[in-house]
């Protein structure tokens, strides 16, 4: 099948219905303007916290294990929160009506976490937000060798093990992605339905210097501080299991869930329901109603309407 598309569009009822709700929740003046300034309040507080994070690693001696590993595991954290709460919402240019402001917040939070900004912001706004639970079209569920996450993939004899140990595959998610997601995704030529016909230059230049970047802050200069290599890379790893867990259970039920759907193409490549409906009925809201939950994660459990905007 050479293209997936969707049946009717903007002219449907549920969109008319929906985009008239939208307009006028952000037409109310004093929502917005609270709106803005919990979003930059948060954004200069996780920014704070995350370089505060590493002032305490570099500047204050950590005699006991225990201490380094608290340093790794705030700066983990406070990554991740900004991730939340900056990156991904620049990364759709929805951060602030300025795309430049966009721009550098989204590619300085994100590739801090040593993951490129760059290859994300493809694979996540071409092909996972147009398509989401579509095998062959969606790049978060495509092409993984070890878990089964669409209904559709092909059922292989490992499979039917991995309740068993697919928390293992978990564990090391952030860190698989650092030094092998990535560096897939810059050679390989199809990545779902993105075709690679080779990136810039100037790009893969940035590629190694952020990963090189990452690594000297948080292995090399340690160990300049004279920490033990064991103590670095113990507290390196657990970082990235812990990251790993927060990141996995916060968004995996999004859209991997017995309530979503994972729609198919019919014979023409059309899927059965408008873009609209096929947001709403592939991605899961949870806690969408809780403070807590809107404040730390930055509306990412309220992903229907996340998706669909």
């Amino acid at each position: 099948m050479d293209k997936i598309r969707f049946s009717a569009g903007r002219s449907s009822l549920f969109f008319r219905t929906l985009d008239q709700e939208v307009k006028e929740t952000l037409l109310n003046e004093t929502t917005l303007k609270a709106a803005k300034r919990m979003l930059w309040g948060k954004a200069i507080m996780y920014f704070i916290l995350h370089i505060a994070a590493y002032c305490v690693l570099y500047i204050f001696t950590h005699h006991s294990f225990a201490g380094l590993l608290t340093s790794y595991l705030a700066i983990g954290i406070t990554g991740i929160l900004l991730g939340f709460n900056v990156s991904h919402d620049a990364c759709h240019d929805a951060f602030s009506k300025n795309k430049t402001v966009n721009h550098w917040l989204y590619h300085l939070s994100f590739n801090l976490q040593g993951t490129n900004a760059f290859l994300w912001q493809i694979r996540h706004n071409s092909s996972h937000h147009v398509f989401p639970n579509v095998d062959g079209c969606d790049a978060d569920i495509d092409n993984n060798p070890f878990i089964r996450l669409s209904p559709q993939h092909e059922l292989k004899k490992h499979h039917r093990f991995q309740q068993y140990y697919s928390i293992l595959v978990y564990c090391m998610y952030t860190l698989h992605w650092l030094l092998v997601k990535d560096v897939l995704y810059l050679f390989r030529k199809r990545v779902a339905n993105i075709r690679n016909d080779g990136y810039p230059l100037s790009q893969v230049l940035l590629f190694v210097g952020w990963k090189l970047l990452y690594v000297t802050v948080l292995i090399t200069v340690p160990l300049l501080l004279e920490y033990q290599i064991g103590d670095v890379l113990l507290c390196f790893l657990v970082m990235h299991v812990i990251n790993s867990l927060i990141f996995i259970h916060t968004l995996i039920a999004t859209h991997l869930s017995m309530e979503t759907q994972f729609p198919k193409a019919d014979a023409g490549g059309f899927l059965p329901n408008d873009y609209y409906a096929h947001q709403l009925s592939t991605c899961l809201d949870y806690a969408p109603t809780s403070k807590l939950c809107n404040f730390f994660l930055g509306g990412f459990n309220a992903h229907a309407a996340h998706t669909g905007s």
